[in-house]
């Protein structure tokens, strides 16, 4: 028999039995129109078509699973679990939803937030990176720490980190469905962003899968040279240093030299990682 996750790992199901049970008790029904969403949200996009679906569903059964929300300073509520939920009661016509209003700092509700998100097959992997990079960023968390609270596998984060450092027209081929993470890290591995462009629209047209992206990934890559190989080389502690640079800005960082001479590139694909940089720079 497997055995559990510990932690947050484990799930919503975990913050249930931290608390009371959600068998009725503890639990409020609240008018639908005083709750806020999220905008810390990992989850950007809703298929209308599955919100309509779930709809159906409450007006026959109602709300199965309450919304985790936390109180606002203004009466209100905002969401930190339970969006889609939220989204197909309006749909519905509920007038109100039950509710586990509880006392959460903020970085358990991004925690409990991408978690709901993560454990749904179809969160796409751009939002899922998006909020591991948030909670790394915005609570301090090394890429170990974000894999083990999460249940995920320490490279399994890092390959996700990888993908949001791809120009944003290939993000949005793999938000969209249309490239998957296994393409999006053999371009990851490509220096040249225009033919990362091209290759990421080549496959998506003509259905490559990933080993064929691999080929042709190789062949612009090309014959690694002597002097590419040792630039690679990089001693212990500038590997070290190179994954923490990556952790603490969400950028892609690549070292070139020695302990005693080098240099640092730090890559940024958007406006919104600039800022973010700045930021990080303003706050040391």
């Amino acid at each position: 028999m497997a055995k559990k996750a510990h932690g947050l790992g484990r799930g919503l199901d975990s913050l249930f039995a931290e608390t009371e049970e959600w068998n009725g008790e503890g639990l409020q029904e609240i008018p639908i129109g005083e709750l806020d969403i999220n905008p810390d949200q990992p989850r950007k996009n809703f298929d209308e078509e599955s919100i309509n679906l779930l709809a159906e569903s409450i007006r026959d059964q109602g709300v199965l699973q309450p919304l985790i929300v936390v109180a606002s300073s203004n009466g209100r509520y905002r969401i930190v679990a339970g969006e889609r939920r939220y989204r197909a009661s309006r749909a519905a016509g509920l007038e109100k939803v039950p509710c586990l209003v509880k006392d959460l700092d903020i970085v358990r509700q991004m925690e409990i937030a991408l978690i709901e998100n993560l454990q749904r097959e179809d969160l796409n992997p751009i939002d899922a990176a998006k909020g591991i990079r948030a909670l790394m960023q915005q609570c301090g968390y090394t890429q170990d720490k974000v894999a083990a609270r999460l249940g995920k596998s320490r490279p399994a984060v890092a390959n996700l980190l990888r993908v949001l450092n791809l120009p944003e027209e290939i993000t949005d081929m793999v938000r969209d469905g249309m490239l998957s993470v296994g393409h999006a890290r053999v371009l990851a591995g490509i220096s040249d962003r225009e033919e990362q462009i091209r290759l990421g629209k080549k496959a998506a047209e003509e259905g490559l899968n990933v080993r064929q992206m691999e080929a042709l990934a190789a062949q612009v890559k090309g014959p690694a040279k002597k002097t590419d190989r040792a630039r690679k080389e990089l001693e212990p502690e500038l590997k070290e240093l190179q994954e923490r640079l990556l952790e603490k800005t969400g950028l892609r960082a690549t070292l070139r030299g020695t302990p005693k001479k080098g240099k640092i590139v730090l890559q940024y694909s958007s406006l919104e990682e600039l800022n973010r940089l700045n930021e990080i720079l303003e706050g040391i």
